[in-house]
């Protein structure tokens, strides 16, 4: 395809030059293929960087472009089918759960944290944090909050720190009686920590479902698990489970 020029329209310019980009992923580029860096991009497209960057934002955000640590803007593969969270009134760590413990934490939780699980601001809260991989590539990362009072008889002699002391809190989650949980997603942007365990660069858009797991009249643990948005797409049923779907409808070619 020759150069093309942008001529004037009525919707934003990056909206129109997203358009058009996404026309050229699905004409010209493979998946994993780097595309042309920004300069020659907006050369070619007649339009200013800022604009253009704009419009490969966007693309990033649906899942169609991936920012990779030194490698550039590659083309995306399909979002990888994944189920999200367990059957309702579950807790974390029962039977069929695919998340993964990699390591617990003793400390205050975060203020929003604190009043959710409604703890003081210096109260120690067990943070349990768990991993996800589906076909061989991360795709979310979980912090589960655990105040000590939901889990009164874990012992610090059995499993002191690390993947133990992690699945040791969720055993003890287990004898408590789960009277429901209330799941909420909203969009969000990858923190240094989660972008490094998630393969992706800080700032990348991801989304991010917030659970509060309720038992004997209160929030007994608060799981906020991050998901790449690039690699995950949401719906959810009228069982109220969250799933992720292979989109059918996108394939780079």
């Amino acid at each position: 395809m020759g150069t093309t020029q942008l001529e004037s329209v009525p919707e934003p310019k990056y909206w129109h030059l997203r358009t058009v980009l996404s026309e050229a992923l699905d004409s010209e580029f493979a998946v994993g293929e780097i595309l042309p860096n920004e300069r020659d991009l907006a050369a070619r497209f007649g339009v200013a960087r800022a604009t253009l960057r704009q419009a490969l934002e966007q693309l990033e955000l649906e899942g169609r472009l991936q920012r990779r640590r030194g490698v550039g803007t590659t083309v995306a593969p399909p979002r990888v089918g994944v189920a999200v969270g367990t059957e309702q009134h579950a807790w974390p760590g029962a039977a069929g759960d695919v998340w993964q413990a990699v390591d617990c934490a003793v400390a205050a939780a975060p203020a929003a944290v604190a009043a959710a699980l409604e703890v003081g601001p210096d109260d120690a809260v067990h943070t349990v944090r768990r991993s996800r991989v589906s076909h061989g590539q991360p795709v979310a990362a979980e912090l589960l909050y655990v105040p000590a009072a939901s889990v009164p008889d874990l012992s610090a002699i059995d499993a002191p720190s690390g993947p133990a002391r992690a699945r040791a809190v969720l055993r003890e989650l287990q004898r408590l009686e789960l009277e429901g949980q209330e799941s909420a997603v909203e969009l969000g942007s990858a923190r240094a920590d989660d972008a490094k365990e998630l393969d992706r660069l800080p700032g990348a858009p991801v989304l991010v479902v917030t659970t509060r797991y309720l038992a004997g009249g209160r929030t007994a643990a608060l799981s906020v698990a991050t998901y790449r948005a690039d690699t995950c797409r949401l719906t959810f049923g009228d069982s109220g489970n969250v799933e992720i779907h292979q989109d059918p409808e996108r394939r780079a070619s």
